[in-house]
């Protein structure tokens, strides 16, 4: 029986596609794209009998290909923490998915599992910028000061190498490091012994130490917009950058806009838990946008929606 596994290139998707893997091994077809491809169901041809287990990817935005895999006659596992919109009523579909701002899909995977492979759970809830439930896992895991670090820089360097307008402005290819990553049942001993990783973990010091360069472009009381220059290595660290400005700046909302080739920005979201309006919310009102409560993009913003986008971010998060 065929086994497709759709997931997103984070490290949300990569840590939950990791657990599945390892409580099930088997050949299976995988795939994936940098973070923003989440329409992935799309590109499976799936026959009558065949399996699919959708990993971190809206529902709402794979509701046609996810119909039309059930019609097929495939089975589906769908394993989700983005808004859904409403189930479909069929018995081929299981889904597990809750939209709560403290979990993650590698979460979801986990409790899936029983904790079978729970530090890769760990490692993802780091790289999806949740922090307090990560230590909270680790330290019901019994991991120390030292171990937990290392998982938290894993779940950065994952997530990180998921951001670019397209496979070649990353550093690796998600499918190419889900492979890297499937010999270690213990993410502790990949980060100890991946070549994979230490090119990560050294692309992304470089990067890193680019972004922190970028000061915001319009800043109020509340709220704070930078925009990244048009170069890979910027919108490879779109993501971890906004992240870290979170955690520097928990009171304010943060958004940030990367140039694409093609005209327009890709936008990434981030506001605090206090917001009346979460970034997935604000980010619909603009076509291609999404998220979840508390980390929202838009895929494609027009660059004659700039304006609109920057006056509606400031009057929405900004405090007066």
């Amino acid at each position: 029986m065929p086994r497709y596994f759709a997931f997103n290139g984070d490290a949300d998707g990569l840590c939950a596609l990791q657990q599945l893997r390892l409580a099930e091994p088997g050949e299976a077809t995988l795939v994936t794209g940098v973070k923003r491809d989440i329409q992935l169901l799309a590109r499976i041809d799936a026959q009558p009998g065949d399996a699919v287990t959708a990993l971190d990817i809206s529902l709402e935005q794979n509701r046609a290909g996810l119909l039309r895999l059930l019609e097929a006659g495939a089975s589906v596992d769908y394993f989700d923490h983005h808004h859904a919109g409403e189930l479909p009523g069929l018995a081929a579909l299981r889904a597990y998915i809750d939209e709560a701002a403290d979990v993650c899909t590698s979460i979801l995977v986990d409790r899936h599992l029983g904790g079978r492979h729970r530090r890769w759970a760990i490692t993802a809830a780091f790289g999806d910028n949740l922090a307090a439930a990560g230590h909270a896992m680790a330290a019901q895991a019994g991991l120390g000061r030292e171990d937990t670090a290392v998982l938290e820089r894993l779940g950065i360097c994952l997530n990180y190498n998921a951001y670019g307008e397209c496979l070649a402005d990353l550093h690796f290819d998600p499918a190419v490091l889900a492979a890297h990553m499937l010999p270690f049942d213990d993410p502790l001993a990949f980060a100890a012994h991946s070549d994979a990783y230490r090119a990560l973990a050294d692309g992304y010091e470089d990067d890193m130490a680019r972004a922190r360069g970028v000061a915001p472009v319009h800043e109020v009381p509340g709220a704070a917009l930078l925009v990244l220059p048009d170069a890979p290595w910027a919108r490879r660290a779109i993501g971890v950058l906004a992240n870290a400005l979170v955690q520097a700046r928990p009171a304010d909302a943060i958004g940030l806009l990367s140039p694409k080739s093609g005209g327009g920005f890709t936008v990434s979201v981030r506001v605090p838990a206090h917001c009346p309006t979460g970034a997935a919310d604000f980010c619909r009102g603009f076509a291609t946008g999404g998220g979840r409560r508390l980390a929202g993009g838009i895929n494609h913003l027009p660059d004659a929606e700039v304006d609109r986008f920057s006056r509606s971010f400031a009057d929405c998060f900004g405090t007066r």
